[in-house]
């Protein structure tokens, strides 16, 4: 079956042992890429990445993403290095910054966010490429490190940030970038033009965008909006009335006043627009519609990530049957 330029995101919410279940359902469906993540402290990125590859044959599974200090540089290569062995050609890998409370939480906050994303990316791709690795950074020190098994195909390496530098950072030194959920086409449009400046610093000439997106689906329009806006919320709640997600359409000053609403009377509160405009959801139609806005203003891929689990896996089939063929790649 033809893959197609949409993927499915396993939410760290899911019990492990589940994650190989979920991965072949999206590849039976005809998904091109299932995503897992590493929110610290559900499941483990690399594991989970291992699980959903072991349990497919075909689609590309993405890791998006691990704190670049969470370990050392050498490890994160030596993990890489094991999975893109095993499953040639279909790891994605991703490095960020991480969440600067999570990365609080275990003491690991770098002096400078950048300088150890560019040094922890930089050795990663050395040592993937075989070389060994003698310096002392910032962040980071190697002396004489070198992968035992280097891939065979070097795998794509993306990373995972949102501000100005940060994202010519990964243009100049990343193969993609993954976007998150609330990246609405107005930001992305912004976000490719900073991507542009770093990739012209290192002569970079393609770059991935996988999006992703609160996803929700259903015949009745109305039931499917319903059933994004708690979820809409939270993620609204937790990046704060001063993101550059939201402020790319003009809507901090008002999202300042609901977050001091309840969370039910937030999620109540919540423009119709901010649903249309920083989530995937309603019918069949309306859903196609929107992912090809992402399409259109650079994403990629659209990774979708279903907000109720009760229902994501029939939601995913409603789509697979009536829209996700319709998608070019």
């Amino acid at each position: 079956m033809a893959k197609t330029s949409v993927g499915v995101f396993i939410a760290t919410s899911t019990p492990p042992e589940d994650i190989g279940s979920k991965a072949a359902l999206a590849e039976e469906l005809g998904f091109g890429e299932v995503w897992t993540a590493e929110d610290y402290f559900q499941y483990g990125g690399f594991t989970a990445a291992a699980a959903a590859l072991a349990a497919t044959t075909d689609v590309r599974v993405g890791l998006g993403i691990v704190a670049s200090v969470a370990r050392h540089p050498a490890v994160t290569a030596m993990e890489t290095a094991t999975l893109a062995r095993c499953h040639p050609g279909r790891f994605i890998a991703g490095i960020g910054h991480g969440v600067p409370f999570w990365t609080g939480q275990m003491g690991l906050t770098p002096k400078s966010p950048l300088t150890a994303l560019r040094e922890c990316v930089t050795a990663v791709r050395a040592l993937l490429s075989g070389e060994t690795v003698t310096s002392e950074g910032r962040q980071f020190t190697f002396d004489n490190v070198a992968l035992a098994h280097p891939p065979t195909i070097v795998p794509e390496i993306v990373t995972g940030v949102l501000g100005p530098k940060s994202l010519a950072l990964s243009g100049e030194i990343a193969d993609g970038t993954v976007m998150s959920v609330l990246a609405g086409a107005t930001y992305l449009e912004a976000v490719v033009a900073d991507i542009s400046r770093g990739m012209t610093v290192s002569g970079r000439t393609e770059h991935s965008l996988p999006t992703f997106a609160l996803f929700s689906i259903d015949e009745d329009e109305d039931a499917a909006r319903q059933r994004v806006r708690g979820p809409l919320a939270g993620y609204l709640a937790a990046v704060g009335p001063h993101n550059p997600l939201s402020a790319a359409y003009g809507y901090n000053e008002t999202l300042a006043e609901l977050i001091t609403l309840a969370p039910d009377e937030f999620a109540a509160a919540l423009p119709e627009e901010w649903i249309d405009t920083l989530t995937v959801a309603g019918n069949p139609a309306s859903v196609g519609r929107r992912i090809e806005e992402l399409r259109a203003a650079g994403a990629t891929s659209v990774v979708l990530s279903p907000v109720d689990p009760a229902t994501a896996a029939a939601e995913l089939r409603l789509f697979a049957d009536t829209t996700l063929r319709e998608i070019p790649e």
